[in-house]
C-alpha cells in the first residue's frame, strides 16, 4: 500500500514493489475507485462552495507512470470549473529569469480549487541534478528552499499531497513499446523517453534523496506503486478522499434569510 514516508527514516526505492496491489481484485478494485472518485466530484463541490482552502495533486515518475492517467482518473466527477493544472516541462525564457518556485507559486490554484500539477517544482533537484544543468550548490540547496516553500502552502491552507508513481524499468518498456504499436498512440512517443532509461538508476538516486529530504508532516510524500494502473488510481483516489474528508466540510451558510425570498 503506499504510505507516507516518515520524515524520521530513510527510504530506499528498492524496497517497495512497483507491481504490488495488495491481492486485490482487479475488477473490485475499478469498482471501488468509481465509487471514491464520484466521492471526490462530492468533496470537491464542498471544497468550491467554501473556499476556504485549496488542494494540489502533485504528481512525479518515470516517463509512463501515469502521471496524466492518474489525474484524469481520480478527477473523473469533478466539475471542471474547479480544477486548474499545471505541467511544468522545460523551463522558458521568461522562466529562467526567475527564481525555479516563480512558475510553480504562480500556478498555484485559487482557494476552493484543486490543482493538478504534472511534474513540479522537484523537476529542479531531479532533471537538473542527472543532466548536470546546475552544479550540486545550486541544487543541493534548493531542497531547503522548497521545504520552506511548501509549508508557506501549508501555513496558507493549500493542501500538498505529492505522488511518486513508481514503475518498473520492465513495466516502462512495455508502456513505450504499446506507444509504438498503437497507432492512436504514436504521438505521445519521443525519443527522449528512451533517451532518459540511460540515466534510470541515477534518477532512482535522485528521487530517493528528494524523498528522503522533502517528505515532512506539512508535506509527504506518497510512493505509489504503479505497475497496474487500476492499483495505482485506487491508491490515488484513497489518499485525496481522506484528505478532503478530514477538512469535515460543511454547506456554508447563506448569507441572507432565504426563508423570506420569493420567487415572482
Amino acid at each position: 500500500m503506499a504510505q507516507p514516508v516518515k520524515i524520521t527514516s530513510k527510504i530506499k526505492l528498492r524496497d517497495f514493489d512497483p507491481g504490488y496491489r495488495a491481492g486485490l481484485d482487479k475488477e473490485k478494485t475499478r469498482e471501488a475507485t468509481t465509487r471514491l472518485c464520484i466521492r471526490i466530484g462530492e468533496l470537491q463541490q464542498l471544497l468550491y462552495a467554501n473556499r476556504n482552502n485549496s488542494l494540489i495533486l502533485l504528481f512525479q515518475g518515470m516517463d509512463t507512470s501515469g502521471k496524466d492517467g492518474a489525474g484524469k482518473r481520480v478527477l473523473e466527477f469533478v466539475t471542471p470549473a474547479g480544477v486548474e493544472t499545471a505541467n511544468f516541462k522545460t523551463p522558458s525564457a521568461g522562466e529562467l529569469a526567475h527564481d525555479f518556485l516563480w512558475r510553480i507559486h504562480k500556478a498555484t490554484p485559487r482557494y476552493g480549487n484543486i490543482g493538478v500539477f504534472n511534474r513540479s517544482h522537484y523537476e529542479d533537484v531531479l532533471v537538473v541534478r542527472v543532466l548536470k544543468l546546475q552544479p550540486k550548490e545550486v541544487w543541493s540547496a534548493r531542497y531547503g528552499q522548497i521545504n520552506a516553500f511548501e509549508k508557506i502552502l501549508a501555513d496558507n491552507r493549500t493542501i500538498l499531497l505529492k505522488f511518486f508513481l513508481h514503475i518498473s524499468k520492465d513495466e516502462q518498456a512495455k508502456r513505450l513499446q504499446a506507444r509504438l504499436d498503437d497507432p492512436a498512440k504514436n504521438w505521445k512517443f519521443e525519443m527522449s523517453d528512451l533517451n532518459m532509461r540511460a540515466y534510470w538508476r541515477d534518477f532512482e538516486k535522485a528521487y530517493e534523496d528528494a524523498i528522503n529530504c522533502c517528505s515532512t508532516t506539512c508535506a509527504p510524500w506518497y510512493i505509489v506503486p504503479a505497475d497496474h494502473k487500476w492499483y495505482r488510481d485506487y491508491v490515488v483516489a484513497r489518499i485525496v478522499v481522506s484528505a478532503l474528508e478530514d477538512l469535515k466540510m460543511k454547506w456554508p451558510r447563506p448569507k441572507i434569510d432565504l426563508s423570506k425570498i420569493k420567487i415572482k
